[in-house]
């Protein structure tokens, strides 16, 4: 009998190519200031129509970074990582409930609602304290969440709202 090596699993390059790249911090600030550019030029370009939407448009890159930062913070537990994960990637991805491309700044609103939701559900295990430390907002993170909660039903549609709570479950 012949002894035999143990080889290496090949590589399997399709496989290799599907693994998300870490996403560094420059690279997410480098979001964070193209999103928060797009949106003080859209309420710019709107006048008083857009004022009283502005301040919650403001809150969708302060959010995207909190995501961000507690994502990458080790007292964050790796359930609630994956569950801001998928925010993040909800973030990014081009193609949501209501696509930025077509309807414009807008349409963060499913992403903004959708990070509130997820911060929610990870505050049942992880300290309020910590999000406030990552926080980059003008208020408090708490009080903007509860905000962004009550009027929810109002910044989108029924149907998404729906839609949105259930892929909270």
């Amino acid at each position: 009998m012949s002894a035999t090596t143990p080889q290496e699993p090949a590589s399997n390059s399709q496989f290799d190519a599907l693994q998300p790249a870490p996403v560094s911090r420059d690279r997410a600030e480098r979001f964070y200031d193209r999103l928060r550019q797009r949106i003080h030029r859209y309420v710019e370009g709107r006048g008083s129509i857009a004022s009283t939407s502005a301040s919650v448009l403001l809150l969708v890159p302060d959010m995207f970074m909190l995501l961000w930062r507690l994502a990458t913070d080790p007292r964050v537990s790796g359930k609630n990582k994956a569950l801001l994960g998928s925010g993040i990637a909800y973030y990014i991805f081009p193609l949501d409930f209501m696509p930025e491309a077509i309807l414009g700044p807008i349409a963060f609103a499913d992403d903004l609602i959708l990070a509130v939701y997820t911060l929610n559900k990870i505050l049942t295990d992880t300290d309020p304290e910590i999000l406030r430390e990552h926080w980059s907002g003008e208020e408090d993170v708490l009080h903007a969440m509860q905000r962004i909660l009550n009027s929810a039903d109002n910044l989108v549609s029924g149907d998404l709202m729906g839609r949105l709570k259930n892929l909270m479950k």
